[in-house]
């Protein structure tokens, strides 16, 4: 994609009739697995009552999958079923999620200032007219697995990412949920950006690390197929809760 591609999208007027408020919102970050690649079913087509999503021109809508709009082969992602269990703890709250990962991409185009960055900030910003930043998603890493150099350093240059992105959005203390790789994907120093991925909490204030365990994938041994990805968004859920304790207080 172009720099004018992301710009464009992220720049789209938010139409005040169809602006809500009172949303709690969460940012959907990352490459294809988070973007969703599984295929949809019925469950996946009908909407959640109070939760809704920011599509690609920047305007409210049921939540349904796709969600993300990257490639045409968007498909199922975590988001709706991490909503789904938020929901469940309190159905008093109305969720927006945001969609912003992009697939194929690597960590170095997630840097500050870089096209994604950009468009994911101004994308949160839009959907903050309506409500409050109360957490951000990233599932990434296969594409920094080719690389030993890019694996061993996944760790500090995520840190460096994720407070430009806190800071930009005026959410320093906003929880962060990463998700593993796939068990499945073995490819290239997949296991080492794993372990990296699971010692983020160790170094990054308010951030969860969810693990992938006994997730299957669609066929390609890269894609966690639909039924994973919705049991994932409900453990990205679980994780989301042990870092946010004001869920279940009202706040």
């Amino acid at each position: 994609m172009t720099r004018r591609r992301y710009l464009s999208l992220a720049a789209a007027p938010l139409l005040a009739q169809d602006a809500p408020s009172g949303l709690h919102l969460f940012l959907l970050t990352g490459q294809s697995n988070m973007a969703g690649r599984g295929v949809p079913e019925a469950v996946d087509t009908a909407p959640i009552p109070g939760v809704s999503m920011l599509t690609k021109d920047l305007q409210w809508k049921p939540a349904v999958d796709p969600l993300h709009f990257d490639k045409p082969i968007a498909g199922v992602g975590i988001g709706r079923s991490f909503a789904r269990r938020l929901r469940a703890a309190r159905p008093d709250r109305s969720i927006g999620l945001i969609p912003a990962a992009v697939g194929g991409t690597s960590l170095d185009q997630w840097a500050p200032g870089g096209e994604l960055f950009t468009a994911a900030v101004a994308r949160a910003q839009a959907g903050m007219k309506s409500g409050r930043l109360r957490g951000i998603l990233w599932h990434q890493g296969e594409a920094d697995s080719s690389d030993d150099k890019l694996a061993n350093s996944y760790v500090d240059r995520f840190a460096s990412m994720l407070a430009a992105l806190r800071a930009e959005l005026g959410a320093e203390g906003v929880p962060c949920v990463a998700g593993q790789l796939g068990t499945f994907f073995r490819r290239g120093e997949a296991a080492l950006v794993n372990r990296q991925l699971s010692s983020i909490p160790l170094i990054v204030p308010k951030t969860i690390f969810v693990p992938s365990a006994r997730l299957a994938h669609k066929g390609d041994d890269v894609h966690f197929d639909s039924p994973s990805l919705r049991e994932f968004g409900r453990r990205h859920a679980l994780a989301y809760l042990s870092l946010d304790p004001e869920w279940d207080s009202g706040r």
